[in-house]
């Protein structure tokens, strides 16, 4: 499988230029990371790799290339940037057809290699929940089998990958995924239990009585973490 050698080593480039190693130092330790970072900000990233995702001398020209030059930058990545780009590479509009059923096992491949709550939640409130929308029918089931999925980032991509659609929200599919980590080894997992709060808090703003019932309902098995989480904007029925 080719990649694209020339956007990866202007993506590359281009971070190194806009570096910040003392606000590297910070963002490495905040994020508990082995691997270390530029010390670009947010916007700073989306700004500098602009440019060089529009270059049209630098574009992708079969999906093949597109998802090969997302795993060189992922898989051989030597800051944690390099990560972000790679998820930028991914989710640019350019390169929309190609994000489709088929392109799920690359987001579960970078969900299970990630395995850390920024690129996980990047991947599972974007990436997987477009996905979710385009194919109401049959996306579904496959969440369904990641609730259940030995690695627990699979698991919490399940859980909150729903989060921002409101009224659009797949009820029996939130159900599902949560009713699946509330018993068993993952159910002991925070970033399981916060991930069950967020989605239920997510979904009160639009559904609040349906929450407050489910939270009661389900009293015995959620975590303090996931039941404070989700009530947290709610007051008592």
């Amino acid at each position: 499988m080719s990649t694209h050698p020339d956007l990866v080593d202007a993506v590359r480039t281009t971070l190194a230029a806009h570096a910040d190693p003392h606000r590297a130092i910070g963002q490495q330790q905040y994020m508990k990371s082995q691997l270390p970072y530029r010390g670009l900000t947010t916007p700073e990233l989306r700004a500098v790799l602009r440019p060089v995702l529009a270059d049209d001398t630098l574009a992708l020209r079969s999906r093949q290339e597109w998802e090969t030059t997302i795993r060189t930058l992922w898989d051989e990545a030597a800051y944690r940037e390099e990560w972000y780009a790679a998820l930028t590479l991914a989710r640019h509009p350019r390169y929309r057809a190609w994000r489709d059923g088929d392109a799920m096992e690359l987001w579960r491949y970078l969900v299970v290699t990630g395995g850390w709550w920024d690129v996980v939640d990047d991947i599972a409130t974007h990436l997987v929940r477009e996905q979710l929308v385009a194919q109401p029918e049959t996306e579904p089931n496959r969440l369904r089998e990641w609730a259940v999925d030995p690695n627990l980032w699979v698991r919490r991509t399940a859980i909150i990958c729903q989060t921002g659609l409101r009224e659009r929200l797949d009820r029996a599919l939130l159900v599902d995924a949560i009713e699946a980590n509330l018993v068993g080894e993952h159910s002991r997992d925070f970033f399981i239990r916060k991930a069950i709060g967020w989605a239920l808090r997510d979904h009160a703003g639009v559904a609040p009585d349906w929450v407050r019932s489910f939270v009661g309902a389900h009293g015995a098995q959620l975590s303090g973490v996931s039941r404070r989480e989700a009530m947290r904007h709610l007051a008592p029925a």
